[in-house]
């Protein structure tokens, strides 16, 4: 690979992502404070992060490319918090997409917009409540208010009317995460087009990725 086509990492619906944009980023990177926990550059590892970095920069270009289309700004873009609230959901999502959440307020207002529609069935709310009832009871407390902690009591559950608004909450902020893994691997699919060396970290053809079954 020599020439023009070895300072192309990607295309983006036909526009051009440069090396020099992985380079920055990778740049940008190792002068912050994660730098301590980085690969070295050159090795196998850090050719990962090379990967990474290539995809969470055509993913913010996909991004842009698919708020434009459907007329969102960022104006009203939730808040990190809103969309990722822990840890559970970082790893559900995935690490690119929880990154581009994490800085890119257009992600999370489309985020926003892509879950708009969400209805949560009410079977499933239901089917939620019989299966995890007891995360929502409320251990026994002495005459004191304090939380007595007895193995042979086990707490009865409030009812389903009083946990509903919660469980829905959470059901239909997990569809939204999915909505939105899915909407982001399609149009990946549909307008990215990867250049030798700057494959998905997780592509079996790639020589440095180890997973192996």
């Amino acid at each position: 690979m020599t020439g023009i086509a070895a300072e192309i990492a990607a295309e983006v619906g036909g526009v051009v992502v440069p090396v020099s944009a992985v380079d920055e980023r990778e740049a940008w990177l190792r002068g912050s404070p994660a730098a301590a926990a980085l690969p070295a550059p050159g090795t196998s590892e850090g050719r990962q992060l090379r990967r990474w970095l290539t995809q969470l920069l055509v993913a913010e270009r996909v991004v842009a490319i698919g708020a434009a289309r459907l007329g969102i700004t960022d104006r009203h873009a939730p808040e990190p918090a809103d969309v990722l609230p822990d840890a559970t959901s970082r790893v559900e999502i995935g690490s690119v997409a929880a990154a581009l959440l994490d800085s890119m307020p257009l992600a999370r207002a489309l985020f926003a917009a892509l879950a708009e529609d969400l209805v949560v069935p009410r079977s499933d709310i239901v089917s939620y409540y019989h299966r995890n009832a007891g995360r929502f009871a409320e251990p026994p407390t002495d005459a004191a208010g304090w939380r007595v902690h007895d193995p042979t009591v086990r707490p009865e559950p409030p009812p389903l009317p009083v946990v509903r608004p919660l469980i829905e909450a959470e059901l239909r902020a997990a569809a939204a995460r999915r909505r939105f893994a899915r909407w982001l691997d399609a149009a990946r699919a549909d307008l990215v087009r990867l250049r030798p060396g700057y494959e998905h970290p997780g592509d079996p053809r790639q020589p440095d990725n180890t997973h192996r079954h």
